[in-house]
């Protein structure tokens, strides 16, 4: 059901304000949708080197995989685990996403010397197997950040474009329509009374002027009076 509108001149001004302030965000909107677009292809593409760098890693470790069976004693997954994985924070185009900094690995407490020497090397694998796969997955984060952020972009963009300006100008090319036949039927009708203010007054002048005409003359010498005595005799 289409909004019911108000034609009236404070609903005009309304309308005008509100169209100016959607056509002064929606270039700001639209180059921050250009720059998380930017930033998603970016990242999309470190996170593809991430992947191919996981998968490197997964063909480096996978012969150390069938001999884990015998740890010689050493949980090698426990010791391969990050303990944290650092990271920082950036800010990109109004969005907070984390940064990958690197990880930290439990101490090595086992003997190197007492230990086979397969074990140093399937740990050293698994760690770094374990690293890459934390850069990626922080990789993964920051992109469904930058995502979340774009949806809603070009949401509100669509919003401004589609709806809300298009509802705006609508509504004022309704608005100026209504007034502008307001204005005309006001003029109209000050013509209209203005014509009977002039046949009025020009009848009146007629009826007055129409009075005096019959109104009979005075005659030359009225009754009792001497006619006007010529010369001497």
């Amino acid at each position: 059901m289409a909004k019911k509108i108000k034609l009236t001149r404070p609903e005009l001004k309304r309308h005008r304000d509100a169209l100016q302030r959607f056509q002064r965000y929606l270039p700001m909107l639209k180059l921050k949708q250009q720059q998380l677009q930017l930033m998603v292809r970016n990242v999309n593409v470190e996170i593809r080197e991430a992947a191919a760098e996981v998968q490197s890693a997964h063909a480096s470790f996978e012969p150390c995989r069938v001999i884990l069976t015998d740890r010689a004693g050493i949980d090698i997954p426990a010791l391969a685990t990050p303990e944290k994985v650092n990271t920082a924070t950036e800010n990109i185009a109004g969005v907070v996403v984390p940064v990958f900094k690197g990880v930290e690995f439990p101490p090595v407490s086992y003997s190197l010397f007492a230990t086979p020497p397969w074990v140093d090397r399937a740990l050293t694998d698994m760690r770094e197997l374990n690293a890459k796969q934390a850069k990626l997955d922080i990789l993964k984060e920051e992109l469904r950040l930058l995502n979340k952020e774009l949806d809603k972009i070009i949401q509100r963009v669509n919003l401004f474009e589609k709806v809300m300006i298009p509802e705006s100008r609508e509504a004022i090319r309704r608005i100026r329509i209504r007034l502008g036949d307001e204005m005309t039927a006001a003029v109209a009708q000050a013509k209209i009374a203005k014509d009977k203010i002039l046949k009025s007054e020009a009848a009146l002048y007629t009826v007055e002027h129409a009075g005096k005409a019959t109104l009979p003359d005075a005659p030359d010498n009225l009754p009792g009076e001497n006619p006007q005595q010529g010369g001497a005799e």
